[in-house]
């Protein structure tokens, strides 16, 4: 559901409108949005709206909410709190005066009349009102009580088609107008030279923030952090590799794919002093141990590990790991665990540290057998849960926000809207290919941008595959001297500037959510999305529509078309 603001912020003597806020985003239907304290002038005269509901195909409602006991004498109202019993103008004629001064507004700004159904009410957070209470001009009907205000969103639906004025719902287009107006969103088209430099600056000093997480859970020696796409979780992660080598710790960093390997040694090489004995992929690790090379899954999952483990028995104390920390912990083999810790000073109660993402399980091997957090390998682990999202803007969050789950918080700018090219599936590749030259065109570098596909590689992806130059490309990557192409797959725990998601298609429908999450979320500034959004609503669900219907419907023209 969309708020406006996304995190509202409540002061000291907002606890009622917070409360009635959080019941009612919990209540409502996702594709209603809700706006906190929509301030509107007509003429000279100023109204603060508390809360706003407008619901598609039903209509609109304004809430105004009072906190403290209320009473009525005489037909003044009166609000009270532990201190003082005051006079208070009347929140339903708030309310009623706030609504006809909103609709006015509007149908300034949009050049239409409203005709929609519009209701003024007014929540009462703490006062029991009887259910047979009437006012003249007030229904029982258009009051939230104490007890309504917990579970209001019926309530108002009802209040709205009953009491509310206007003759037809309202058209789920025209909220999307309304919402735009709301929203006062300021676009100056792509300055790719200052607006996406302050956005990245902001999110890396989010990010930075998250080492309190580290400094706060320092006494616990095994630790599972889990948080969404965008938490900050590699930085994590190598920062609590620097942290323990500087205390003299044999610390391995871990991970599971090349690119996000190459990444930790890049940001590990730039240290003066106390680096880990090792950092990149737990294959490289084994190999380096001297368990020779194999082939195939099963190799990998289960005879490497065994061999590794056999290893371990006689392994020297002075080549034992203190300290184990794992990246993108959801794609570690079961049996690599229970190796890996073979390999440590204290395999029961050593330091142990995964960072994970369960809703990023792409490769989908092992039956769920490691994000299983009740039996799996990381069950003994204390967990610690990472809310925040610091790598993308609120707009290109909104796209995967249905994905993330029910804690994820956005905490970046608004930044651009997000692109949404519909075409056929198979034009996909050619017009994701457009849609980068466009943006070199617009001024952004092409060292900003990624083109990620989902199903098929890029050709240029393919021809580095074809040449088993598995190395090269990933060296290319991380020289950020010019444009990337890879693969979803590829690409977990890495970001871009700009990403343009070529959707494809799917090798595995069964996988197609997981890898339409990490596609969504790579991009830190701008996100252009290619594809039939058929097949998109089909593996993304109702809610990835509902999130590309809001989003910029673009035709790339590059240069010399």
């Amino acid at each position: 559901m969309r708020c406006i603001p996304e995190q509202p912020e409540f002061g000291e003597g907002q606890l009622a409108e917070k409360a009635v806020w959080s019941a009612l985003k919990d209540s409502l239907p996702d594709d209603c949005a809700l706006a906190h304290s929509v301030h509107v002038r007509d003429g000279r005269n100023e109204y603060e709206i508390d809360l706003l509901v407008l619901w598609p195909n039903v209509g609109m409602a304004t809430i105004e909410v009072k906190g403290g006991q209320i009473t009525i004498a005489e037909g003044q109202w009166y609000q009270s709190d532990r201190n003082q019993k005051r006079k208070i103008k009347s929140p339903v004629a708030q309310s009623q005066s706030s609504l006809h001064a909103l609709k006015d507004w509007l149908e300034t700004q949009l050049g239409s009349r409203i005709s929609s159904r519009c209701a003024y009410m007014v929540s009462l957070a703490y006062t029991d009102v009887p259910t047979d209470w009437i006012m003249a001009g007030c229904p029982r009907s258009l009051i939230l009580d104490r007890t309504d205000s917990k579970s209001p969103a019926e309530l108002v639906r009802m209040a709205i088609e009953n009491e509310g004025g206007g003759a037809a719902p309202l058209a789920p287009a025209f909220l999307e107008r309304i919402v735009r107006k709301l929203g006062g969103n300021l676009d100056t088209g792509v300055e790719a030279s200052t607006t996406f430099e302050e956005d990245e600056a902001a999110q890396e000093q989010l990010t930075e923030r998250q080492a309190t997480l580290l400094q706060a859970t320092r006494s616990l020696p095994r630790i599972r952090f889990t948080g969404g796409a965008g938490s900050g979780k590699t930085w994590l992660a190598v920062e609590k590799a620097r942290m323990l080598s500087k205390q003299g710790k044999r610390v391995g960093l871990f991970c599971y794919n090349k690119g996000l390997g190459l990444y930790l040694q890049d940001r590990v090489a730039a240290w003066r002093q106390a680096k880990p004995v090792f950092t990149g992929e737990f294959h490289e690790y084994v190999r380096g141990l001297g368990v020779p090379d194999g082939s195939g899954q099963d190799y990998f999952d289960v005879e490497m590990p065994r061999l590794l483990k056999d290893l371990a028995v006689g392994m020297a104390p002075q080549k034992r790991l203190d300290a184990v920390i794992v990246d993108e912990a959801q794609d570690f083999a079961p049996l690599w665990w229970d190796a890996l810790l073979a390999c440590t000073t204290d395999p029961d109660s050593g330091e142990v540290y995964a960072f994970m993402d369960d809703r990023q399980d792409v490769y989908q091997r092992w039956e769920g057998a490691t994000a299983d957090l009740t039996n799996g390998p990381m069950a003994t682990l204390v967990p610690i849960h990472i809310d925040d999202n610091l790598r993308n803007t609120l707009r290109i969050a909104d796209t995967f926000k249905p994905f993330a789950g029910d804690y994820f918080k956005p905490r970046g700018s608004t930044g651009l809207p997000v692109r949404f090219v519909d075409c056929p599936t198979e034009d996909a590749l050619d017009v994701a290919e457009d849609c980068l030259n466009t943006l070199i065109d617009e001024g952004w570098a092409n060292n900003q941008i990624a083109l990620l596909t989902t199903k098929d590689r890029h050709p240029i992806h393919l021809d580095y595959f074809e040449r088993g130059a598995t190395e090269e490309y990933w060296r290319d990557f991380h020289a950020n001297e010019g444009e990337f192409y890879g693969h979803v797959l590829g690409f977990k725990g890495l970001e871009r500037s700009v990403v343009v998601l070529c959707v494809n298609g799917f090798k595995d429908v069964g996988r197609a959510r997981e890898q339409l999450y990490v596609g969504l979320s790579r991009a830190r500034s701008l996100l252009v999305v290619v594809g039939d959004s058929g097949l998109l609503e089909e593996a993304g669900g109702r809610e990835l529509k509902l999130a590309l219907s809001r989003s910029q419907a673009w035709k790339p023209v590059p240069n010399g078309r």
